[in-house]
């Protein structure tokens, strides 16, 4: 059987300093898949886009600012990562320049400023398989990772991965 995920985009966008990272708080719509989550800024690609394009788009969207550097830290496939067990391929960017005023709320929850190191503490209510890729977005190596990452029920089952 052919693998046919849903591509989308994640993005995690630093501040200024560097020492926080906006994140949006999911806490809007009562039937999202990640009600109560912490989780970067993205979302699915259009058939027209390129995953930068898609991201770019999206963050203007969700967030109101304008992308000036952007760098592609990894992927994950996730087998049965939807609401109804589909397939997600996810291309993870780090944010280190934009321009604009972020929004302080979109459609799909707030968007808050976290400290970098209460995220990487895993301090916050997040998917419980961001444990594991984190550390790879805001890390010191500038490989690029890419890992696969099978759920179950809305669980991780396992995690392999290599740097490139």
């Amino acid at each position: 059987m052919a693998y046919t995920p849903i591509i989308g985009t994640l993005g995690y966008i630093m501040s200024p300093d560097g020492q926080q990272v906006l994140m949006i708080h999911r806490n809007s719509r009562p039937d999202d898949l990640h009600l109560g989550k912490y989780n970067g800024l993205g979302g699915k690609l259009e058939p027209d886009e390129d995953v930068a394009a898609g991201l770019i788009r999206e963050l203007r969207e969700e967030a109101g600012i304008e992308i000036t550097d952007l760098k592609l830290r990894g992927t994950i496939s996730w087998p049965g990562f939807g609401k109804n067990g589909e397939d997600w391929l996810g291309f993870i960017f780090r944010i280190d320049g934009w321009t604009g005023t972020p929004y302080t709320s979109n459609h799909e929850g707030t968007l808050e400023w976290v400290p970098l190191s209460r995220l990487l503490a895993f301090d916050l209510p997040l998917w419980e398989g961001d444990r594991y890729f984190l550390p790879f977005v805001f890390g010191e190596d500038t490989r690029t990772f890419h890992g696969i990452m099978p759920y179950r029920d809305g669980h991780p089952v396992s995690w392999s991965y290599s740097l490139v």
